[in-house]
């Protein structure tokens, strides 16, 4: 009787996952503009109305910010922030990486802080309990001291995870408060550069140096604001931005996306980068292939990611047959029953060889053995145009502020 009822709840839980995330796809796919039907255009009708509002709630923060109603923390150390105007999709992750390794090779000691999106945080009941009873805040998770990831992927995020994995001698935080996680990294760990993972709206904590990232191949979605579009906040909030990287670019001028960006900064600095691929390496297992293996090979291959078109194309660039893909939605948690099925249909085509993406790769339980073999493929940025190479730009960007003490101010926040 326990049994049966333990797996009601299991398969009533997983019955309930799965309405959500379809929901959740098709929320994205009418963001998108992927659907035409009459479900999404009254859908969307309802959501534009919506972005009227957030829109209101955007620029009201950032004038309670500007007029100092809401306070701002001076920590007196470089603070980077690298982030988007868009949710999802520019390749921010493999950025934050190249960054804090160059800065670390020029002898900064550095620390990643980063919310870890769709990690597990402290249960709501207990912020409530904590505030209500005036407990101080739990210290940040500390995912790596720069030694290796020291939480799981599920606790800590999956890209604080894969930060800490690839990135030794980086210190990586994850915590809702980035000002106190900051203040932590700074006072007890010795940290004298921070890089803000996903920070260009968070305005407590105020940045020296602002990366914007734009995604060449689709700049600003539908160019409308959430709820109904990608965009976090307004086109013209980029002239916020000390530098632009156009990401995913194909090395071609597009003097229109040049000309817009800056109709709303004049000087705007622009960079283009290319999200390259290097190599397959094996998931929980240590072969590693060069990108020539894949040429010719019947694949099947599942992503969950913002933008699975970019992943799949690279696949296919590189000679790869896919005969069977899935996609799940983006930082999807995967379940058991949806990990066998995904093996059984990779099998049922008669396919020996499953591709994901290393970001959804680090999913999987570290102690999983793959009934087929399966493999994640490696992206990194690759500088096309703007500066030299990345240590370059590294070098130009944060040069006048790696002297004497460093101080923030407000102008990042001038309309």
């Amino acid at each position: 009787m326990v049994y049966v009822r333990r797996n009601f709840f299991k398969r009533t839980g997983e019955f309930l996952s799965q309405r959500f995330d379809a929901f959740e796809q098709f929320t994205a796919d009418v963001l998108h503009d992927r659907r035409d039907n009459l479900a999404a255009r009254c859908y969307g009708v309802v959501l534009a109305g919506l972005s009227l509002v957030f829109e209101g709630i955007v620029r009201t923060r950032l004038l309670l910010f500007r007029k100092r109603v809401l306070q701002r923390n001076y920590l007196g150390c470089l603070v980077v922030a690298v982030g988007n105007l868009t949710v999802g999709g520019t390749g921010k992750t493999p950025v934050v990486e190249k960054f804090a390794r160059a800065l670390t090779t020029q002898g900064r000691k550095v620390a990643i802080l980063s919310r870890g999106y769709k990690s597990k945080h402290e249960p709501r009941w207990k912020r409530l309990w904590r505030v209500v009873t005036d407990q101080p805040e739990p210290p940040p998770k500390i995912v790596s001291l720069g030694n290796g990831p020291l939480l799981s992927a599920d606790i800590s995020g999956d890209e604080p995870y894969m930060l800490a994995r690839n990135l030794p001698g980086v210190i990586i935080l994850v915590a809702k408060n980035r000002a106190t996680a900051g203040r932590y990294a700074v006072e007890h760990l010795g940290v004298d550069t921070l890089i803000l993972d996903d920070g260009f709206q968070y305005l407590k904590l105020p940045a020296q140096i602002n990366l914007l990232l734009v995604d060449k191949s689709n700049p600003f979605g539908n160019r409308r604001l959430l709820p109904r579009g990608l965009l976090r906040e307004p086109i013209a909030h980029l002239r916020r931005a000390t530098y632009i990287f156009l990401t995913r670019s194909d090395g071609r001028p597009d003097p229109e996306l040049a000309a817009e960006i800056r109709s709303h900064k004049p000087d705007a600095e622009l960079i283009e980068c290319a999200h390259r691929p290097r190599y397959l390496r094996q998931v929980n297992g240590p072969d590693q292939h060069p990108l020539e293996w894949l040429k010719g090979k019947k694949i099947a291959a599942f992503s969950g990611i913002a933008v699975p078109e970019s992943f799949e194309k690279f696949l296919q660039d590189l000679g790869a047959e896919i005969r069977y893909c899935k996609r799940f939605t983006d930082h999807h948690r995967f379940t058991e029953r949806e990990i066998a099925k995904l093996y059984g249909k990779t099998k049922a085509h008669g396919l020996d060889l499953l591709i994901t993406t290393e970001k959804d790769a680090v999913r999987l339980a570290p102690d999983f053995v793959p009934p087929v073999p399966t493999f994640f493929l490696r992206l990194e940025i690759e500088i096309l145009s703007g500066a030299a190479d990345f240590d370059a730009a590294v070098n130009r960007l944060c040069q006048p502020f790696l002297t004497g003490k460093v101080v923030g101010d407000d102008a990042d926040l001038a309309e």
